[in-house]
């Protein structure tokens, strides 16, 4: 019997590696990447996940989550939220007892994600070319659970991020996280800023290209 289409979900890679980004950096971490985004923000690491992938029943994703034998787990894209059955992966992690984090864009309505996961939300700045599709009724959704993410490519970025944290005080509803977009930003001159500004905000480096490079599954 063929599987029902509510129970599976279209795949581009499923590995562990070590967790780069977010207040989870460090750990051992499964990562789930969805095919699929309606965005293309012009520093987009991940293009190869736009289209392609393959089908995987839900529950056989469970399974190959566990036979990493890690208790974290990321599920990304592309926009994993583009699949609308992301939701209940996400629900069955949950029940599973993983740690479990969303890395999404902003542009889709987070509500309905399970509050036992942590979202990670990518506010998109100018420089992304993509800004017009922030969502930004997701901003009130958001809890000390979640954490918002700014990838800054120049300094209008760091500026536009600068006034968006501080119009929707931001750092009062999750951690914020400061990025340099690579190759765009210098993340010295980033790290100075923030420090002149004394801004209540994480600065952080995508660890996993410090180790392997910019380089698919890792």
């Amino acid at each position: 019997m063929d599987t029902p289409a509510a129970e599976r979900l279209r795949l581009t890679e499923i590995f562990l590696s070590v967790q780069g980004e977010s207040r989870s950096v460090g750990w051992p971490t499964v990562f789930v990447r969805l095919t699929g985004c309606p965005l293309r923000c012009q520093y987009c690491d991940t293009a190869y996940a736009f289209h392609g992938g393959e089908w995987w029943e839900i529950d056989t994703i469970l399974a190959e989550v566990a036979r990493h034998g890690a208790r974290h787990v990321c599920v990304t894209g592309g926009e994993p939220l583009a699949q609308k059955r992301c939701l209940l992966l996400l629900e069955k992690l949950c029940d599973a007892g993983y740690e479990v984090s969303l890395e999404t864009s902003g542009a889709i309505d987070i509500a309905d994600v399970d509050p036992r996961v942590s979202r990670v939300v990518d506010l998109k700045t100018p420089g992304s070319k993509e800004m017009h599709r922030n969502l930004l009724e997701n901003i009130p959704l958001l809890t000390a659970r979640d954490q918002v993410k700014f990838v800054v490519c120049d300094r209008a970025d760091y500026d536009w991020a600068k006034t968006m944290l501080a119009e929707h005080a931001l750092a009062d509803r999750c951690e914020v996280l400061f990025s340099p977009s690579q190759g765009q930003q210098s993340p010295a001159e980033l790290a100075e800023w923030l420090l002149a500004d004394k801004l209540p905000v994480r600065f952080q480096l995508q660890l996993h290209k410090v180790l392997w490079g910019d380089v698919a599954g890792k």
